[in-house]
């Protein structure tokens, strides 16, 4: 019956990850209450690993209707942001907006709170779909791109939760510090779905280097974040998945230029 019950609660959990970072067509019964998501976040990388799967299903398609790797990327890397609702991307604009406009980090929190995209935000984003598809449309075989997608989506997650418990929220209010803290135990079982699915793509020893380099790169962002608004936010976290997914795939083309 015990473990009836903690099947059940994974289930659970993996249900409120869905809802809460993608679009997917997911009714839920029950509310999302506070701690919900921080206990949900070890399934991130699932959830990634779903969204990866279904751009790399596009991007197989197109292949087979003989479009060029090119326009079939700019569609797989499409597919991935309208599942997810430009969740992430949203973020990764409102930090570099905040980051680079503000003087205070009061002003920074003020910029990244505003709906409007600034000039910042603007050429980060640009940045971003520009480096994940070309490094997406470099490896060609729908194979590689699958198995590219499915470890940058599900990698770029999986420090999420350990980045929240261990950066403090910059906001007493906000979507990060509702979410709350998410356990210990999460945030391994999230770092540990991330190195097999980067182990599954990669091999094992290219899937430990991307997930230390992935470590390096979450550990200097803790460290701008603390220098900055003196914490984290949701448009930080947002910024954290997009520099891990656009880590991945150019470590993805980097091995298929070898």
């Amino acid at each position: 019956m015990f473990a009836i019950d903690w099947i059940r609660q994974r289930f659970a959990e993996i249900e409120v990850a869905v809802v809460f970072l993608t679009r997917l067509p997911l009714t839920r019964s029950k509310p999302i209450d506070r701690g919900d998501v921080a206990r949900a976040l070890w399934s991130a990388p699932i959830v990634g690993g779903v969204v990866g799967a279904l751009g790399g299903a596009v991007y197989m398609l197109f292949s087979q209707l003989h479009l060029p790797a090119l326009p079939a990327a700019a569609l797989a890397i499409a597919t991935t942001a309208g599942i997810t609702g430009c969740l992430h991307e949203d973020g990764f604009a409102d930090v570099a907006d905040g980051f680079g406009g503000g003087a205070t980090g009061e002003r920074k929190l003020e910029i990244m709170r505003d709906s409007r995209i600034g000039t910042y935000g603007a050429c980060a984003l640009v940045l971003s779909f520009v480096l994940r598809i070309s490094a997406l449309a470099s490896l060609h075989d729908p194979g590689l791109v699958f198995a590219a997608l499915i470890a940058a989506q599900a990698a770029a997650r999986a420090g999420l939760a350990a980045f929240m418990r261990y950066v403090p929220p910059a906001r007493a209010d906000g979507l990060s510090a509702s979410a709350g803290i998410p356990p210990r135990i999460s945030g391994i079982a999230a770092i540990a779905l991330g190195l097999l699915a980067l182990s599954g793509s990669f091999g094992v020893t290219a899937g430990l280097v991307a997930l230390v380099a992935l470590a390096c790169l979450h550990g200097a962002m803790a460290w701008l974040c603390q220098r900055q608004i003196q914490g984290q936010t949701g448009d930080v976290l947002g910024a954290v998945e997009q520099i891990g997914e656009i880590a991945v795939l150019l470590i993805a083309a980097a091995l298929a230029g070898m």
